[in-house]
């Protein structure tokens, strides 16, 4: 007898696809795959997809901008590289696919060419040129430790520092120093401690130890970060890099003020040995005595200069009185001789006024103006008359010229219907109406025949 299968039971494509690709993600964590890259496109959207394959098999992958633009290299096809990815299934077309998040070319120099290149990159852009390194302090009370609370060298640094100046003061920063995210939370508490320093009066940090032990490339790639080194130059605190052994060099020992072998040996660079100090101290002392011993003897000569030169007060105070009765006497005596010249030179102020009274100057002025407007009046009357005669002389010549005055004679103007004055007979006809212009009043004629005069 056939068995039916339950309708739940039934799959579509999308729905099998969708399980498959939940099973593949849940089960595999990240996975780091090696092969040979081909087939590699990077369309327009910025996404990368290639087959990573052996001379066995091939896989998709897939690379989306967000990740791809971090890498500071550009594949080609037919390189060896190794894709650090996430296992999953492109559920449109079924197919089984990585998908990535760090690419790097394979080999044991891998990891070197990164340092190589990410060094020349940042010491060609002047990165760790001299003049961007800052002084350290002459004397320190305070040290920023950036480290590992678990590892050897925070506690290498305070036994240094125990040694050598137990005074300073030690705060621990405590970072990751290796594995995915130690750059850029070493990157943030630097930039704390700098935020830190500025804004805050109970932290006075003098500078910066950044600090991890000894291992492999791989152990001290935190520190070949090109985001830290940056950090590093643009902290405004001085920064000691006491990072691995000393045969270990990363991109951090370049971008720090100071590059020391070690984390003992930074903690040494920014302490003062005890002894010495102390040596120091008991020299400063006996220095200070010797200037104390001097500086009574000066006083205790100066004491005794002073009490021979020291007088009784009584007197002090007769010849103190003495002095006052002449200084009297000198001022009565220069009151009277200013007062006295002030007098005369009123005196003689008042004269120059007087002969200077503009009393004189007035009454001549009045009389100036009384001149000059009687000239002003008989000026401006002959004026007038001149004016009058001329104005009369003009009257009679345009009454002379006037046209219309003819016409008083008993002459005419005659003109045509449309006003233009007829000069001579043969500018009209017989029959034509014209008007003739009167001195008083006008006429409209006809005339009954034209002819010539001789």
């Amino acid at each position: 007898m056939a068995t039916t299968m339950a309708e739940a039971d039934i799959l579509s494509p999308s729905q099998l696809n969708r399980q498959a690709r939940s099973l593949l993600e849940s089960h595999f964590s990240f996975v780091w795959v090696e092969g040979e890259l081909s087939n590699f496109a990077r369309p327009s959207s910025g996404h990368w997809y290639f087959t990573l394959k052996d001379d066995k098999a091939q896989v998709r992958c897939a690379m989306f901008k967000n990740y791809n633009q971090r890498l500071r290299f550009s594949p080609t096809n037919g390189d060896q590289v190794r894709l650090r990815a996430r296992v999953s299934l492109y559920e449109g077309r079924g197919e089984f696919q990585l998908i990535g998040e760090f690419l790097e070319p394979a080999g044991a120099g891998a990891l070197q060419a990164r340092f190589e290149a990410l060094r020349d990159q940042l010491r060609h852009e002047g990165l760790f040129d001299a003049d961007k390194k800052k002084d350290l302090p002459r004397s320190v009370t305070h040290l920023a430790v950036i480290t590992s609370p678990t590892g050897a060298a925070f506690q290498d640094i305070l036994q240094v520092l125990a040694r050598r100046n137990p005074a300073i003061r030690v705060t621990l920063l405590p970072v990751p120093v290796q594995g995915e995210g130690a750059a850029g939370e070493i990157v943030q508490t630097l930039d704390n401690a700098n935020q830190y320093a500025k804004s805050r009066e109970d932290c006075d940090f003098d500078a910066i130890i950044l600090a991890r032990g000894g291992g492999s490339l791989e152990d001290l790639w935190a520190f070949n970060d090109e985001a830290l080194a940056r950090a590093i130059v643009a902290s405004e605190l001085p920064v000691v890099a006491g990072v691995g052994h000393e045969v270990d060099v990363t991109i951090a020992d370049f971008a720090a003020d100071v590059r020391a072998p070690t984390p003992s040996a930074a903690a040494e660079l920014l302490s003062e040995d005890r002894a010495e100090l102390l040596l120091q101290l008991e020299l400063a002392q006996k220095r200070l005595n010797r200037a104390i011993q001097h500086r009574l003897e000066r006083a205790r000569l100066s004491l005794e200069s002073q009490k021979a030169r020291l007088k009784h007060p009584g007197d002090r105070l007769r010849e103190q009185s003495q002095r006052l009765d002449e200084l009297e006497n000198r001022l009565q005596r220069a009151i009277k001789q200013r007062l006295d010249q002030l007098q005369r030179e009123h005196q003689l102020r008042s004269e120059r006024l007087l002969a200077r009274s503009p009393l004189r100057r007035i009454v001549h002025s009045q009389e100036h103006i009384t001149r000059q407007r009687a000239a002003l009046d008989t000026a401006v009357e002959k004026q007038l008359i001149a004016h009058r005669q001329g104005l009369e002389r003009r009257e009679q010549v345009l009454k002379s010229l006037n046209p219309l005055a003819i016409l008083e004679r008993g002459y005419a103007i005659i003109s045509d219907e449309q006003g233009v004055v007829v000069k001579g007979s043969e500018e009209v006809v017989a029959e034509q109406t014209l008007n003739a212009r009167l001195a008083h009043g006008k006429l409209k004629v006809r005339v009954e025949s034209v002819a010539d005069v001789d």
